[in-house]
């Protein structure tokens, strides 16, 4: 028996995998699945780069604001949400489109990676909360390289929940697949000194957009900075900078280079797949080709 197609774009920040998500599903009859762990939190727009109503196009979009900020979301949570999100569009006929940079939530909802659940320990969590940042990347570094290499070491919460596993389990867990459908993997990259000068160009944008008024408002509506640092990038370096622990000038610099870094993190993850197509946006029409190739099939 066949199994159900569906598209998955991917690949670092600032690569432009919105828009070309959008344009592939008014093509093709696609609704879009959001794949990023920081657009699951409502009030998390600017600063995550959460797709607006306006540049969706009409197309639906799933997976976005989905629980407050105030809460955390796991891997398990958006697999299982995502599958029954996935059964419904293509029971109506429609091509699932999942888009985004946390290769985490990809690989869990289009390999059928299963990981065990872990409950949350609050003791052990309470310890590894009053950790600097520094302390909880080098005990990821010691037990788990590869997860280590990934992640965003600027994120406190996924690093307290990896090591937490990790810790609870007794050893890295060996995770269970389960391939329920035929993919097509379309991975936007640039090169270094294009994908960089994205990031800068886009981080000024979101600036002047009100992304500091942003986390302003966050704060106002009951999240701690703590919580607001430990979301991390954008997020963390601008509750620094609003609590006057870091200037301006910091703020912009080492975010720059921190969302650049992360970049770095967001390619090595992906380029294990061999199975990603790697393009730019400019090649739209060959990858719109090479789509329609693939749903003939």
């Amino acid at each position: 028996m066949n199994k159900p197609k569906i598209i998955i774009v991917c690949g670092p920040t600032a690569t432009g995998k919105s828009d070309l998500a959008v344009s592939i599903a008014k093509k093709i009859g696609g609704e879009i699945i959001s794949a990023d762990s920081r657009q699951i939190y409502k009030g998390l727009d600017i600063g995550s780069g959460k797709i607006t109503k306006e540049e969706m196009k009409d197309v639906p979009h799933y997976m976005l604001d989905v629980v407050s900020a105030k809460s955390t979301f796991t891997v398990a949570q958006f697999k299982k949400k995502g599958e029954k999100i996935i059964q419904d569009i293509l029971k109506r006929g429609k091509v699932p489109i999942i888009a985004g940079g946390t290769g985490f939530y990809i690989d869990a909802l289009v390999n059928g990676i299963t990981y065990p659940e872990v409950k949350p320990n609050k003791k052990l969590r309470k310890e590894l909360e009053e950790k600097s940042l520094e302390e909880l990347q080098s005990i990821l570094k010691k037990k788990d390289k590869k997860r280590y290499d990934v992640i965003d070491l600027d994120n406190k919460v996924r690093l307290v929940r990896a090591i937490e596993i990790i810790e609870t389990l007794g050893k890295v867990p060996a995770p269970i697949r389960e391939e329920k459908y035929d993919p097509i993997f379309i991975g936007l990259d640039y090169s270094d000194e294009i994908l960089k000068e994205r990031i800068h160009d886009r981080l000024l944008k979101r600036m002047k957009q009100g992304m500091k008024k942003e986390v302003e408002d966050l704060h106002k509506s009951g999240i701690s900075w703590k919580r607001l640092e430990s979301l991390g990038l954008e997020y963390r370096y601008l509750a620094l900078f609003l609590q006057n622990k870091i200037s301006k000038e910091e703020m912009l610099s080492e975010l720059e280079t921190k969302i650049w870094q992360f970049a770095k993190r967001q390619r090595t993850w992906f380029r294990r797949n061999k199975k990603i197509f790697w393009h730019n946006t400019l090649e739209i029409n060959f990858i719109q080709k090479q789509i329609d190739s693939f749903l003939k099939k």
